[in-house]
């Protein structure tokens, strides 16, 4: 969600901290900010409602000097409406300490009050500003001892930034909960949400754990835990570089990552599997501890729910273990039922996501195994996890998720074979037919994006519809929700996904020449079932989009436009059906002149419950 950069050094800190946040802008915000201290030691403030670019245009009105420290955000609103008052940084009374924050204080109206009554006097409507008055009361000289005071105080998720004019060549940061990183430079150092922010000037992180604080000069960094033990922190080397989060040519991040997605599931089946058959690795989980599992409930939010369907699918069916789904915000909710024969997976693209957090931690609770899927190295979710299965998607810019669910997807899979080879549900004949189905899906993926002008067409013919459905059965329901989901977030069409054979119980009711409704039909053993409903649709003027198996000449008696994937296990169609539903939801959203790669109201990363 919101972004932080922060910079102490020998450089002009502002074309660093605003170039920072154009990187971040993919997390999602309505507002933006940026704090510098001025050679004569004062605070100098300068934000503004709506994209950087407003941002940009108030500073080359009201230039700053250059200064060498600075803290900056992106906003995605959470208190208060989105404005240049609620923007963030937030300063005290004084205008002497700065503050920039990602996440929610949950108790900042008591907080709040209580400062009043001691006389602060607050001029937004944030939770982030009961920060800089609560370090502003602590405050005897030592701003380090201020800030870990205010920490002391504060309940819910953040990650910090702060600066003070009494401390010139001092960055101070801190986290629980949301992520915040550390860029080791020479003679500089950085702060950020993420690491593409600073890739273009370090590649040296520190990921600053949760319950961490720490003191960044330009000389060094030390960082503490909040009850004041000093740390050791261990930097990594982040591998992948500056063109990973670039547009190299093509018009969207989206679209970039939506032609990467061959290469990611290529990858994969190069990293996975050996030999013929799944090897993980010492990814966790013995085979003795896989055997011992009764049961696995799959957690996630959004896509990477979706993802979790496919996945319930695939492991009943291979590896013959019930699996439930939840839904991350709900799963600790209604006091799930996990043991220590339970297995967990989490699946998230950040590791950072609030509510899956959330759901894991009460499973570890209750001595449930836990397996992650993500794709960042080191996020809080791996680290609360038994079994970590990383997808190795690289970067992804665009808010609406494409590579990181088909990696999703890809891994999924994998573990499904790799428990069924274990608890020896499928044969060593069932599991060669499908690696060898897999090993083919990148091909197959290129192929249909190697022409996408008849997508583009259908997508144009379409995207006067005010209204879409989404229908598919079995394996490929998940696939219809993920269609509604994309084209929701980057076009902005209502749009809901069902289950085919749930038509008739209610949806059926919005059918008629004014809705378009795509059919996800390849072959299986559930065609005859999803043409039946097709027909059904005819006979109420609905308009059909039919993705089908190439081949499959009969469909188009029943579909105004017909989008053909290659033929493959019927386990792997979700793979093949991702491609045409994010690139119909891409080209209509084109169409319609929306902003494709950061949709409105939408983050990233959702690090706050």
């Amino acid at each position: 969600m919101c972004g932080i950069i922060g910079y102490v050094g020998f450089r002009n800190a502002v074309p660093i901290l605003i170039g920072g946040l154009k990187k971040l802008e993919y997390r999602g915000y309505d507002s933006s900010g940026v704090s510098v201290l001025s050679p004569e030691n004062d605070i100098i403030v300068r934000k503004s409602k709506g994209k950087i670019a407003n941002l940009e245009e108030l500073i080359l009105q009201k230039p700053i000097v250059h200064s060498t420290l600075g803290i900056s955000h992106t906003r995605w609103a959470t208190h208060g409406e989105p404005n240049h008052i609620n923007s963030h940084p937030h300063t005290d009374c004084s205008q002497s300490i700065v503050v920039v924050h990602n996440g929610i204080i949950e108790n900042y109206e008591s907080l709040k009050a209580q400062l009043q009554a001691k006389g602060h006097k607050f001029v937004s409507q944030t939770d982030t500003e009961v920060i800089a008055h609560l370090i502003e009361e602590y405050y005897k000289g030592d701003l380090f001892a201020a800030v870990k005071k205010t920490i002391l105080d504060l309940k819910g998720a953040f990650a910090l930034g702060i600066i003070s004019k009494n401390h010139p060549d001092l960055l101070i940061a801190a986290r629980v909960g949301s992520p915040l990183i550390i860029g080791l430079g020479k003679g500089e150092n950085f702060i950020a949400s993420d690491v593409p922010a600073i890739l273009d000037r370090t590649k040296k992180i520190i990921y600053l754990q949760d319950g961490e604080m720490a003191c960044i000069s330009k000389k060094e960094v030390k960082v503490f835990k909040f009850s004041g033990e000093k740390v050791i922190p261990k930097a990594q080397i982040v591998k992948f570089s500056v063109d990973a989060v670039k547009k190299q040519g093509f018009a969207h991040f989206m679209l970039k990552e939506m032609h990467e997605q061959p290469h990611v599931i290529s990858e994969m089946g190069k990293r996975y599997i050996k030999n013929g058959k799944v090897d993980l690795g010492d990814f966790g989980l013995t085979p003795a501890q896989i055997k011992a599992i009764t049961r696995i409930d799959i957690v996630a939010c959004g896509t990477a729910y979706h993802a979790g369907m496919v996945g319930k699918y695939a492991i009943e069916k291979m590896a013959k273990i019930p699996v439930t789904i939840d839904v991350s915000s709900e799963f600790r909710y209604r006091d799930p039922i996990v043991d220590k024969n339970t297995m967990i997976i989490a699946i998230s693209q950040s590791g950072e996501t609030a509510d899956t957090l959330a759901a894991v931690k009460e499973a570890k609770r209750k001595g449930a195994k836990i397996v992650s899927i993500c794709n960042v190295l080191g996020s809080s979710l791996v680290r609360e996890s038994d079994a970590v299965l990383y997808t190795h998607a690289g970067p992804e810019i665009g808010v609406a998720s494409t590579k990181a669910y088909t990696a999703q997807l890809g891994v999924l899979f994998m573990l499904a074979v790799k428990l069924a080879t274990v608890n020896k549900t499928m044969s060593p004949g069932e599991i060669k037919e499908f690696l060898d189905a897999f090993k083919k899906i990148p091909t197959s993926i290129q192929a249909f994006l190697a022409d996408q002008k008849t997508v583009a067409r259908v997508a144009k013919r379409n995207s006067h519809f005010g209204c879409f459905l989404f229908l598919g059965r079995n394996i490929n329901f998940p696939s219809a929700l993920e269609g509604a989901l994309k084209l929701k977030e980057i076009s902005y069409i209502p749009a809901e996904g069902y289950a085919a054979g749930e038509m008739k119980h209610g949806p059926i009711a919005l059918i008629d020449e004014y809705r378009a409704v795509v059919c996800i039909a390849p072959a299986s053993d559930v065609y005859e079932k999803i043409i039946s409903n097709m027909q059904e649709i005819r006979a109420r003027k609905g308009k059909i989009i039919a993705i089908a198996t190439e081949g499959d000449q009969d469909i188009k008696n029943h579909a105004d436009d017909v989008l053909y994937i290659a033929a493959t296990h019927d386990l792997l169609t979700p793979l093949l059906a991702a491609l045409p539903l994010q690139l119909i939801a891409y080209h209509i959203a084109v169409q319609l002149g929306c902003d494709v790669d950061q949709p409105r109201n939408l983050a990233k990363s959702v690090t706050v419950e």
